[in-house]
């Protein structure tokens, strides 16, 4: 089992080889690993020129070393950083130093970040974050990971965690000390006041997380149509690649094919499925079922229609909001029937004009959002109980006030999981030493 206080070391940046590498280490041998690979330590946070060496003076390469002393470094202990040469043999000569060191391991996967957060340096939200910059691959992915892993949403959820502390602490107050002055009983109508509010604060920003999941994890829109409509030839044409067999032969498309577009910053999911029709063929059958299903899962259909042959599919109309998008119209001279837009794969016309309908449908989800909005399956799931907890406290109003001050405990330690500080008890401590009761 890896120990919490081992020294750890990793290769920090992308895998050799490249032009340099940053290898980190921390722990409380840092130090002492710094004398005896570069003869001393370096002055606090100014880059050095030094030899690297093994233990038997050899020389494994020069480059620059750096020391940040705890507890102001990325994870709160003592953090060398080493910027050497991206050679795969430089690096094997290092760690082979290194991996010699009594209580000096190679660190396990996200070790740097755990030790961040028990030390206090990062929450999990800020953790997440910097996991999700790492990964983000549109622009609206790295502001949206830039805002978590900088604190920005987590300064909301602990605002929100003192209003429930500050709260149950006026209520125990008027509890405990029910003739006292200066805890009037008018207080309880003003901390359910405010505990309204917080409900509709919490709840709109619920309302928020499907708009952070679209940007995580992209926005969903599905090509539908019958056979033939010209769906995988818009697929390919919008990857600006052969993604998709075209035909034309009926039903060649059998499984949902997906593709990743970067649209205005936004991640989007193109899907491109089964034509839609009473199938015979068992395979056929089952991609049109698996086209219904992702019909279901989908944030925008686009229903394509060979405007040569102008066939929709009866049961498609009532059943999805769409965006009809007339096919094929290079081969047709007169336009008849109604669409939203028409377009031309083969050609290219109508497409610029298309992936500006899917942006702006996109865009229309953020319209007068902040950055500062939940993202993950996790956060909903612990935001969506606090908001329950919150509910029962403020409408059971017929029920002992302990047991609604016990919901709004309840509500807060909901709120404190998703940052990972749960207690609050200390909290609590700060707020009643405010009172001026028992003096």
């Amino acid at each position: 089992m890896a120990m919490l206080n081992d020294t750890i070391y990793a290769l920090s940046s992308g895998a050799a080889p490249s032009g340099v590498s940053v290898i980190r280490i921390s722990g409380p041998l840092t130090r002492d690993i710094l004398v005896s690979l570069v003869g001393s330590v370096p002055k606090a946070r100014y880059a050095s020129h030094r030899t690297i060496r093994t233990r038997n003076d050899q020389p494994i390469d020069s480059g620059l070393v750096l020391f940040f002393p705890g507890p102001n470094s990325f994870t709160g202990e003592d953090v060398a950083e080493l910027q050497l040469h991206g050679g795969k043999a430089v690096l094997a000569a290092l760690f082979q130093t290194l991996g010699d060191i009594p209580g000096v391991r190679m660190a396990v996967e996200g070790e740097f970040s755990r030790r961040a957060f028990e030390n206090g340096k990062l929450d999990l939200v800020e953790v997440e974050g910097l996991a999700d910059l790492i990964g983000a691959e549109t622009e609206m992915q790295r502001r949206l990971a830039v805002e978590h892993s900088a604190g920005g949403l987590s300064i909301i959820y602990d605002s929100w965690a003192e209003r429930l502390t500050r709260a149950r602490a006026l209520i125990e107050a008027e509890l405990d000390f029910p003739d006292e002055d200066d805890v009037p009983g008018s207080v309880s109508d003003m901390v359910w006041a405010d505990m309204s509010k917080l409900r509709a604060d919490i709840a709109h920003h619920l309302g928020a997380a499907s708009a952070g999941e679209i940007i995580r994890d992209g926005f969903k829109v599905v090509i539908a149509g019958a056979p033939n409509a010209g769906k995988s030839s818009l697929l390919n044409a919008l990857a600006r690649r052969d993604v998709a067999i075209v035909t034309e032969i009926a039903g060649t498309t059998r499984d949902v094919l997906q593709v990743d577009l970067d649209i205005d910053g936004y991640l989007i999911k193109l899907y491109d499925t089964a034509g839609l029709r009473d199938a015979d063929d068992r395979v056929e059958i089952e991609g049109v079922r698996r086209a219904r299903l992702a019909l279901g899962d989908a944030d925008l259909v686009l229903l394509l229609v060979d405007m040569t042959n102008p066939l929709i599919p009866d049961d498609l109309e009532r059943t999805w909001a769409h965006v009809t998008v007339g096919t094929k119209k290079d081969l047709i001279d007169v336009v008849s029937g109604r669409y939203d837009l028409q377009i031309s794969a083969a050609t290219g016309d109508g497409l610029p004009e298309l992936r500006q309908l899917i942006g702006n449908s996109v865009a229309a989800r953020f319209s007068g959002l902040s950055m500062a909005i939940p993202s993950r399956q996790r956060h909903k799931d612990s935001l969506t109980k606090c908001l329950a907890a919150l509910d029962t406290a403020i409408t059971q109003k017929d029920v002992n006030l302990e047991l609604r001050t016990e919901q709004l405990r309840i509500a807060a330690e909901y709120l404190g999981r998703i940052t990972g500080r749960v207690d609050v008890e200390q909290l609590l401590g700060v707020i009643f030493s405010e009172f001026c009761i028992g003096k």
